[in-house]
């Protein structure tokens, strides 16, 4: 089967030929469609994520596909099933082992590009405003970056939970693309003075933040009085350091969130996000958008992008049969 091979640490990934893989007990064997990438791809290729496998080794964290074989003992998902997936690590394969329980059906009329972008995206702005900063009907959210993979789902899922959201991003198509996601107010980035600009909107009650540096310290001086700061990643490389005393005196909470790290100390949360997710997909209040469609062999362009921060919405690899 063909893979991406990342051979060292910063090493440019490379398209190869391997076995094809056996699903062992509570394990399934999946012919992958679809692969979403995520900006924690970058940053494991680097060496610089939390999670930092020993290369070689093969990224792609989420997938979704058909189940070709099941492991002994293993009855569901049947073979023939179409699932979506999120392994962490190895999905830019033709083939991937997944254990069973970790497979979600996919609802009818879902496309295997739209579920790969599914499970990341929208579980962690689902779990992070609803679990994490409990946000309210009412309230005002600010999301960074809200024309990437996961902005985009936080100012659809922060409108769908009745909040006022306001979408800062960069550049009139980024911004376009925050408004038809549901955004009631667009904030250039590079036009200066974020502080002055959310200031005249009123302030903010919870800041939903995967960009971190200059934009989140500005936000944070916006927050009003008893808010939330998400953390959610530093794709401007630039990690911010919170002065305690700030918090303190404006009662603000700084909270960290990493959806991945649900799968081990509660999964059954995690879960029931995604489940409640796909019903909402299935009842039409979700509309996934997928930016960038690229085959296994054009990898490498489609990781560019991601590091550009030229697409829109999330950027998938589609296999064989897509």
């Amino acid at each position: 089967m063909k893979r991406i091979v990342v051979e060292a640490t910063g090493a440019p990934p490379r398209l190869t030929d391997g076995p094809e893989p056996s699903p062992g007990p509570g394990e399934v064997a999946l012919r992958v469609r679809a692969c979403g990438l995520n900006f924690a791809d970058l940053l494991m290729i680097a060496g610089a994520y939390q999670e930092r496998p020993e290369p070689p080794f093969t990224p792609g964290m989420e997938v979704a596909g058909e189940v070709i074989a099941t492991g002994p003992g293993t009855d569901t998902p049947a073979p023939g099933s179409r699932v979506l997936a999120f392994l962490g690590q190895g999905g830019l394969a033709e083939t991937v082992i997944v254990p069973a329980a970790h497979c979600l059906p996919l609802p009818d009329g879902m496309s295997f590009a739209v579920a790969a972008g599914f499970p990341v995206a929208y579980g962690t702005s689902h779990l992070a405003l609803t679990h994490k900063a409990r946000l309210a009907p009412g309230e005002t959210l600010l999301v960074l970056g809200a024309a990437g993979g996961v902005g985009l789902t936080a100012v659809e899922i922060g409108r769908q939970l009745g909040a006022r959201v306001i979408g800062c991003a960069r550049g009139a198509d980024h911004l376009a693309a925050a408004e038809r996601a549901g955004a009631h107010h667009l904030i250039d980035s590079e036009a200066g003075d974020l502080r002055a600009a959310l200031k005249a909107l009123g302030g903010v009650d919870v800041v939903y933040d995967p960009v971190g540096g200059a934009l989140f310290r500005e936000a944070m001086r916006a927050t009003r009085p008893g808010g939330r700061l998400l953390i959610i990643g530093f794709a401007s490389g630039d990690v911010p350091q919170i002065p305690a005393n700030h918090l303190l005196v404006k009662n603000i909470d700084a909270l960290g969130f990493y959806w991945g790290g649900y799968l081990r100390f509660a999964p059954e949360r995690l879960n029931g996000s995604l489940a409640e997710l796909m019903r909402w997909y299935g009842e039409g209040r979700l509309k996934p958008h997928v930016g960038h469609t690229l085959p296994l062999e054009r990898t490498a362009e489609a990781l560019d992008l991601l590091r550009q921060r030229k697409s829109t919405g999330k950027v998938v690899i589609t296999l064989s049969g897509v």
